[in-house]
């Protein structure tokens, strides 16, 4: 039973991590019938590849992947990347008459990210499955140096290219650097895992902006978050890892190793969550209309009002005519 539920929390997470990508203007019905394929279809598959001795785990030089870099993160940020394609933007977000639509308090952000943090410890050291004091202190040092180092890289990175040290920078760079340790924190030394977490944060810091240029609505840097890092910190395990790692003179086995997990599940995740979509869209609906993004979700879909001190309107139910 422990083992269940610590999957069914990485289950979880990985719908979680879409539900930020595509937040905003998804249908609450088709939010719950995608969150419960996810959990009930995508992950088990890629957890059964990787953890449940699947076809990836049997290889001659077996993929690797600790706690999850590939198996939770990278599949919850491919859907959550198929998802807002299949979404599109929200209403004025991008064109000619464009704004940017920032978080409406950087205070809770914060205390957000802080709570991931302390939860990564949990994620992480409890991969170890054993009550082994060595192995537990290693994981647990090597997983805050790459958030530090995450949240200081991507801070400086647009201190430079902004001209202002940005708070969300530093929050998705520590979160950057726990996604790109994830995989690699138990087999890295604590100056690999700065490095890994260092680089993390710039990749974090140039997805979000790739995705942008292409006008990818991803509300929150999920897929830069979770997806591009996590395939950095899988990636990161056939360079770092202390015995068969590209770096320590293990060779190049580990390293295709992880190149064909990544790229397999990167297929199959895409592949799966467009067909999902697709259906979603074709029954009950997948984007909520013009009208509920106007006066918002929290009215439309559920008949209250989220943040009342930003509006004129009450903060008790309300009648919307929504069925």
């Amino acid at each position: 039973y422990a083992f269940y539920f610590f999957q069914f929390a990485f289950a979880a997470t990985a719908a979680t991590i879409a539900s930020g990508a595509m937040a905003g203007r998804t249908e609450f019905k088709g939010y719950l019938i995608y969150s419960f394929l996810v959990t009930a279809v995508i992950y088990p598959v890629v957890g059964h590849w990787i953890w449940g001795g699947g076809w990836l785990s049997t290889l001659d030089t077996p993929f690797l992947d600790f706690a999850g870099s590939t198996v939770v993160h990278s599949t919850g940020g491919w859907v959550g990347l198929m998802g807002a394609i299949f979404l599109g933007p929200r209403r004025n977000r991008f064109g000619p008459d464009g704004v940017p639509m920032p978080g409406h308090s950087m205070t809770l952000a914060a205390l957000g990210t802080f709570i991931l943090w302390l939860g990564w410890f949990g994620f992480n050291p409890g991969s170890q499955l054993s009550a082994d004091a060595a192995a537990i202190s290693l994981i647990t040092v090597t997983t805050n140096l790459a958030a530090a180092a995450g949240a200081l890289s991507a801070l400086l990175v647009g201190w430079y290219f902004v001209g202002k040290p940005q708070l969300p920078w530093g929050l998705n760079g520590a979160l950057a650097g726990l996604v790109g340790i994830t995989a690699a924190c138990a087999f890295v030394t604590p100056l690999e895992a700065l490095i890994i977490g260092a680089i993390a944060g710039v990749i974090m810091f140039v997805g979000v902006n790739t995705l942008e240029s292409f006008e990818i609505d991803d509300v929150v840097g999920a897929v830069s978050v979770h997806g591009f890092c996590g395939v950095w910190g899988t990636l990161a395990v056939g360079l770092f890892h202390g015995e068969t790692g590209l770096l320590h003179g293990g060779g190049v086995d580990q390293m295709i190793s992880q190149v064909i997990g990544i790229v397999t599940v990167a297929v199959f995740v895409l592949v799966a969550a467009a067909i999902m979509f697709a259906l979603v869209r074709a029954t009950v609906g997948l984007r909520a209309p013009a009208e509920a993004e106007d006066i918002g979700l929290d009215i439309y879909e559920h008949g209250m009002v989220a943040y009342p001190e930003f509006t004129n309107s009450p903060s008790e139910p309300v009648a919307t005519g929504r069925k």
